[in-house]
């Protein structure tokens, strides 16, 4: 009993200090209660994504000290959305999603990515099978085409929009959600056309680097049974975003820590496995009033799409 009233008190102040102590834990942005978020664009398939996406988060938090998480929305306005609603402090998204969430949140690019041979455009490509008996935009009229997602820029945007330009009008539209879906639909003939992303072979080995190299392991002969017929405008890299709000030194560190990961051969291998890029470079919104002139000209209004 003399006992007792020693370690009675002791355990219920232990107990009490466990049941309270997540309560005085930090809730500050950037801790381990409330990690920064990020949120990858869904371009290729999730898993993929967050093969890779583990060691940028890891290698993030030991150069700035701030804790992460990561995050694959289900479709690129869900991205745009998250940023809005805070639910993703940066992302990396597509250009015309970028466009979307500035004009709607006030998220800023700070970044952009650079493909091989510091390539800071792209542009759309339509490809079809090679035995189709499509060899030009034209012969698309009344066929079946396959886009990637209502918000992707060289994925339905361009090509839409160059389609209804020259008056050609397939008779079926559907969407694959991904640029790799599209060529395996294509691949097996499920479509006669698709839209995806397209980037030159490169320079050096000849190897080609756009959307049908996604597929590749699947299907070995896709470069032999699937042609390309026809490009977009080019178009300036999808940027790397922050939310409105963000603290500055914030801010700056997560560059700093982008840029430090992309000079590693580890980060330069995630980023390829991720986004077929090889690296960042510094942005600004301005970079991206190329686009917004070329949606003028095609008559594509952002105030309209974010009132909707």
């Amino acid at each position: 009993m003399r006992y007792a009233k020693f370690y009675i008190p002791l355990l219920v102040l232990i107990l009490l200090k466990l049941s309270f102590q997540p309560l005085f834990e930090s809730q500050e942005l950037g801790s381990a209660a409330n990690p920064i978020k990020i949120a990858l664009t869904p371009s290729v398939d999730a898993q993929k994504i967050t093969l890779s996406a583990d060691e940028l988060v890891n290698f993030l938090e030991q150069y700035t000290g701030y804790h992460f998480t990561y995050m694959v929305p289900a479709s690129y306005i869900a991205v745009v959305e998250a940023l809005g609603s805070g639910k993703a402090d940066v992302a990396i998204m597509n250009t015309f999603s970028y466009l979307l969430a500035h004009e709607k949140y006030g998220a800023r690019a700070v970044l952009k990515v650079v493909r091989r041979y510091g390539e800071t455009t792209y542009k759309g490509q339509f490809i079809t099978r090679v035995d189709s008996g499509i060899d030009s935009l034209q012969d698309i009229a009344g066929k079946r085409i396959a886009y990637v997602d209502p918000a992707s820029t060289s994925g339905y945007l361009l090509p839409k929009a160059m389609l209804d330009s020259l008056g050609i009008k397939p008779a079926e539209e559907v969407f694959a959600m991904k640029h790799d879906n599209v060529v395996t639909m294509v691949y097996q003939g499920q479509v006669d056309v698709g839209a995806t992303y397209y980037s030159p072979p490169d320079t050096a080995t000849g190897e080609y680097l756009d959307a049908r190299a996604r597929v590749k392991q699947q299907f070995p002969d896709v470069f032999e049974k699937i042609k390309i017929i026809g490009f977009t405008q080019d178009i300036p890299n999808d940027p790397v975003v922050v939310r409105k709000d963000l603290p500055e030194e914030m801010v700056r560190k997560i560059v700093e820590g982008l840029l430090a990961f992309q000079s590693t051969p580890e980060g330069r291998k995630a980023l390829y496995e991720i986004y077929s890029v090889e690296g960042f470079a510094p942005a600004t919104d301005a970079d991206y009033d190329v686009l917004r002139n070329i949606l003028r000209k095609q008559g594509i209004s952002l105030e309209k799409l974010v009132k909707k």
